[in-house]
């Protein structure tokens, strides 16, 4: 089963250090966040990253990625978080840490490009704000599909049936909790998908010689 963590602190560590940092730097985020005016609140959110649908945030391209490290409350940084330590770990060690950088960033990218893209329109009184590592989470999930369907030996039966669950349940509380931005998780888990067959295909890991 891939995905449970037998390892200590320091293992983690040395054998998730992309995963690790990705955690510390939603930690971070949030405290710098939280010293600034608050996670919860929309001027603070706008001001260090979040997209919005309307106004000149909705055209700054560097918002794409800098809301993928920002979170709505402490409660949406715990889930997010926690499904990075539980479930990001056997992607990194599978891809190598700069492909499953790309993987990450882009397919957080792609959720947030569909989803600006699907709720576009706002005024400039009434804006949504959007943030969070869910799309990136959800291009995790997609690249494990991907593995799931096409490389089976990869993935054991156990941990696909986890994932079959983990899918179901992710998608469905996406689009019956309110206030989530389930265009993100859907954009990402289609574009994870994609990236990581793509990926493995263009920049493939080198196996040892001998």
């Amino acid at each position: 089963m891939i995905f449970i963590r037998y390892e200590n602190w320091k293992s983690y560590l040395k054998f998730y250090p992309v995963t690790s940092l990705i955690i510390l730097a939603n930690i971070v985020m949030f405290m710098v966040l939280t010293l600034n005016g608050g996670s919860t609140n929309p001027e603070t959110l706008l001001r260090f990253g979040a997209l919005a649908d309307a106004g000149p945030e909705r055209t700054e391209l560097w918002r794409y990625v800098a809301s993928i490290f920002l979170h709505n409350g402490f409660t949406h940084l715990l889930f997010n978080c926690f499904a990075l330590l539980v479930f990001a770990p056997p992607l990194e060690r599978l891809m190598g840490w700069w492909r499953y950088v790309l993987l990450y960033v882009l397919g957080g990218v792609v959720g947030n490009i569909l989803s600006n893209g699907a709720w576009g329109g706002g005024t400039e009184e009434v804006i949504t704000v959007s943030v969070g590592a869910s799309g990136a989470i959800f291009a995790v999930y997609g690249a494990f599909l991907y593995i799931a369907l096409f490389q089976r030996t990869v993935m054991d039966e156990g941990s696909r049936r986890t994932l079959y669950g983990l899918l179901t349940m992710g998608i469905i509380m996406s689009f019956v909790t309110p206030n989530v931005n389930w265009t993100a998780h859907i954009g990402g888990l289609i574009g994870g998908f994609f990236l990581y067959g793509l990926i493995i295909r263009v920049l493939p890991r080198r196996r040892p010689r001998g």
